[in-house]
């Protein structure tokens, strides 16, 4: 009888670990999956004409050097 008892008890607990542990919040949310997708869309736009062109807008002052039509140095 003590023996049926303890091994009763011993997977009753098991169970109610299992459970528990599969019922919390967190489980299904991966941090690092979350910064590996940012990094393949920033990567996918950077690869793309239209990514590099708005990289350069958002660089400001040190980009407009780059702008056709200009030379570095010469007077407007």
């Amino acid at each position: 009888m003590i023996d049926t008892l303890a091994l009763a008890l011993g997977h009753g607990l098991m169970a109610i670990v299992m459970l528990r542990l599969m019922m919390r919040t967190g489980l299904d949310e991966d941090p690092l999956i979350a910064d590996l997708t940012a990094e393949t869309a920033s990567n996918r736009q950077a690869a793309s004409a239209s990514g590099r062109n708005a990289a350069r807008r958002t660089r400001g002052v040190e980009g407009e050097a780059d702008a056709p039509g200009k030379l570095p140095g010469a007077a407007e």
